[in-house]
Order: structure tokens, then sequence, then C-alpha cells
């Protein structure tokens, strides 16, 4: 039984003390890919760092996360990421998206930077890893208006209704990004997500945050993957070596990895 955690933070300061046993304790535990989003220039450098240490388990993505978006600072981040691109081989553009919990107050500035970032998506063949949080409707529709047969992704961290889930899968090509907040008790995704076709699933840890139950309070890692995992299988009513199969092959379909 295999998994792939479609989305996780291992470069972070969280992981600075025991980084190869959560590797090692992810890896026994079946989850032999841990993908990892950027979040700005600040990121980068430990992001590469330990995507070569652990070529075969760990996947940089590149992009700029809409909470590293101010005003000073957009057309140099920006700048960094075209440049990555031409240097180094990455297998997303990511994380990208709008985020409107923390700053309204940029969110013109995020729009220009999640549609410059998608259309460098095209131009490099890669797929997005969107981040939407309070903000699934603004981000959908700047990808409804800028889709076509060369763009594909994930929603990550999908908390919506089967209306907003339908409206990613109409984008053809696009998935659901599903985490911790399946398995917490008032998270309301556990109620909806057996409506969603699994081969639109994917599963991710965020980790260091969004620690599934029972864990819930400690530090995220991708071995929590298992924990997510039994919560999608207990759902759907199917066993959980089937919703491996199918979330690990929906990631190696999107990622081509």
């Amino acid at each position: 039984m295999e998994f792939i955690d479609t989305h996780t933070h291992l470069y972070l300061s969280q992981f600075d003390k025991d980084i190869n046993n959560v590797i090692d304790s992810a890896i026994e535990n079946g989850i032999k890919k841990m993908l990892l989003p950027n979040i700005d220039s600040t990121t980068t450098n430990q992001m590469l760092h330990l995507s070569r240490e652990f070529p075969d388990n760990c996947f940089p993505m590149i992009g700029l996360h809409p909470c590293s978006v101010k005003k000073n600072n957009i057309d140099k981040e920006l700048e960094h990421v075209n440049d990555m691109l031409e240097k180094e081989n990455f297998i997303a553009i990511g994380e990208i998206g709008l985020d409107l919990h923390w700053d309204k107050t940029t969110l013109e500035l995020q729009k220009k930077a999640f549609e410059h970032q998608i259309n460098l998506a095209k131009k490099f063949n890669l797929p997005i890893v969107i981040h939407v949080r309070e903000s699934f409707n603004e981000a959908i529709e700047i990808v409804e208006k800028l889709n076509d047969s060369n763009l594909r992704g994930v929603f990550h961290c999908f908390t919506g209704s089967v209306k907003d889930a339908e409206r990613v899968i109409d984008l053809k090509g696009f998935f659901l990004g599903v985490g911790g907040v399946i398995t917490f008790k008032n998270g309301g995704l556990d109620k909806i997500i057996n409506q969603i076709p699994l081969d639109h699933i994917m599963l991710e840890t965020d980790s260091p945050y969004l620690t599934p139950a029972p864990n819930r309070g400690g530090r995220n890692e991708s071995k929590y993957i298992l924990d997510i995992a039994q919560k999608v299988s207990n759902i759907y009513n199917i066993d959980i070596e089937k919703i491996a199969k199918i979330t690990t092959e929906n990631a190696n379909k999107l990622f081509n990895i």
C-alpha cells in the first residue's frame, strides 16, 4: 500500500531537529513520495536542499504564496519564480492562489500574482497547486477565465461544497486536495465528500499545519496521511488499499512523478 503526500512543507524550521526521522517514518508507513510546495524566495533554498538530500522522496514546486504578496515585493518575487523555472526542475507551480483570511487589502496584487503564475504554468507545461483560503469563488473565477487544454492542477485543502467541487471537476484536469480537515469534528467536509468521485481526489497533509485527528494540537507530518486515508476509507466505505491506489494514481497522473 503506497501513498503520496501531495502537499507538505517539510523544509520549514519545525522539522529542523528531526527531518530524517520524519521522512523515514513516512516511508515506513507507505508514504514514499512527498511533494513540497514553495512559499516565497526565502524558502526556496531550504526546499531545494531537502529535495536534493532525498531525491527519490521529496519533489519541489516553485511559486509565490498569496500571503507573501506585498506591494513592495511582488515584482521581485515573481522574477524569482521566473528565474528559478529557467534554472531548476520542478513538478508544479505552487503554492499559488488567493487568501482573504489574513489580508483582504492585497487582493488585487494577489490576483496579479496568481494570473502571472498560471501563465507561467502554461508556458512550462506544469500543473498548478492552488491555495484558496476564504477565496474559493474569486480564485476559481480566475482559473475558469484562463482555463484551456494546457492547464491542470489541484485545489489544495478543499473545504467547499458539492457545488464547488463540481465547478472544479468541470474544469477538466483538476483535482481536490483532501487533508486533515476531513477528520475535524466540525470541519464539515466529511458530510459531503462521498458525493465526489474518488478519481478527482488526492491526499495531503499540509505539514506542519492542519494535523488530523487523533493527533490534533501537535505538529503535522507526512506519516499522518494514513489517518486521513482511513477517514476517507470509512466515509466511502471502501478498503483503504483502494483509497491508496486511486489517490496515488491521481497524484502520479497530475504531477507526472
